[in-house]
């Protein structure tokens, strides 16, 4: 990951001759889960905070934009940013916060007249500079991330230059023993994160469904447990590998007249050794492999955790994430968690402030560890500063 260093919010100023009166654009990832009007987790809204308020020191005029859920290019009152708006204002009165920017199709296309509305003005004054700051929005090649920095000076924000910081470290200088543990359902979704790792990492735990087409290509029985048959060849190849990859040794299972997520209908749930017999789907890793798992991540030097053990949304099959999440809390590795599942879990648990770096970024994470650069990084590296 040796590129050209990432323009700051001092190079902004330092451009711009000062921040007073400078109206500056801000590209954040507001991108909250919010039910009911309500929002669920805040912690890309907290975490955007450091820009804004650095900005509003200085007395720049800011304008935060963000995308919010998928509207496919068309207003949708289920995901106006209004209850976002409401929460940034309450902390930072001073703020203009446009509508999302996915209501209009021009956004996610990434169409010349849309970048030319954000950069002239958005409707309102011309604005003078741009800083994107939206690190789990920088994989795309959207309107608002890539377009600005070609004709407006463009910075980075502080939450976007630690992202990159800490992924960096954990790339080029981790403390070893290196343990990646890795969850979620398809192997397919991280193939390419599991190649690039396996150059890097001292040893690797696989866990959640992706572990069920692991397990039958080293010839254990997984049931009615998901597995991705066209993937049984290369996880083969893959545990042929010179790094030991880790696999659970027991599950908790569940039969067929149960529903995922509804404890409320009767179902047989099992506890299965190292095999599951048909006619059941295991959805969470068990006891004994949730223990062996923390003990490894308690012998690490640096931890990189992305994905659940099991679905652990149904409290019935929560408890090998739950573990998994104590045991990074308690390790004295640093413990970086990938963002997504993994960081709304360790939230879930109680265990956020034990952790020593919860990405925002989550898919932007992990094309961030696979390829070393993303698309909005790059174009700010190549932009009007």
């Amino acid at each position: 990951m040796e590129n050209k260093k990432l323009p700051t919010l001092e190079d902004l100023e330092a451009k711009l001759g000062g921040l007073k009166s400078k109206r500056i654009l801000v590209r954040s990832d507001l991108n909250v889960p919010i039910t009911n009007g309500l929002i669920d987790d805040d912690l890309r809204l907290q975490e955007s905070l450091g820009t804004l308020e650095w900005l509003m020191e200085r007395k720049a005029s800011v304008v935060v934009c963000s995308h919010l859920g998928r509207p496919a290019g068309e207003r949708n009152d289920k995901y106006l940013i209004s209850p976002v708006r409401e929460r940034l204002l309450e902390i930072l009165p001073n703020l203009e916060v446009l509508e999302n920017l996915r209501f209009n199709p021009g956004e996610e296309s990434n169409e010349e007249t849309f970048v030319n509305y954000l950069v002239s003005g958005a409707g309102g004054n011309p604005f003078d500079g741009y800083v994107n700051d939206a690190f789990g929005a920088s994989h795309r090649e959207h309107a608002s991330i890539v377009g600005p920095p070609k004709t407006l000076p463009s910075a980075a924000g502080i939450l976007l230059i630690r992202e990159v910081e800490v992924v960096e470290r954990i790339l080029q200088r981790p403390k070893r023993p290196f343990l990646m543990v890795l969850g979620g359902a398809k192997v397919s979704d991280k193939l390419s994160l599991i190649e690039k790792m396996l150059d890097s990492v001292d040893e690797m735990i696989i866990g959640g469904g992706m572990c069920f087409t692991f397990l039958v290509a080293s010839g254990v029985s997984v049931g009615d447990s998901l597995v991705e048959t066209e993937m049984v060849d290369t996880c083969r190849r893959l545990l042929d590998s010179e790094v030991p990859i880790k696999l659970p040794l027991d599950f908790t299972a569940m039969d067929s007249t149960g529903e995922i997520g509804n404890p409320e209908i009767a179902a047989e749930i099992r506890q299965c050794g190292n095999s599951i017999p048909n006619g059941l789907m295991g959805l969470d890793i068990g006891p004994g492999s949730a223990v062996e798992f923390s003990d490894a991540i308690f012998e690490a030097g640096t931890v990189l955790w992305n994905g659940p053990m099991g679905v652990f949304e149904d409290p019935r099959f929560s408890a090998g994430t739950e573990t998994v999440a104590r045991g990074m809390a308690d390790t004295r590795a640093f413990t970086f968690v990938g963002g997504g599942d993994s960081a709304f879990a360790v939230k879930k648990f109680g265990f956020s402030d034990s952790i020593d770096h919860i990405s925002t970024g989550g898919g932007a994470t992990l094309e961030l560890i696979e390829k070393g650069d993303l698309p909005g990084l790059e174009v700010l590296r190549e932009g009007a500063i």
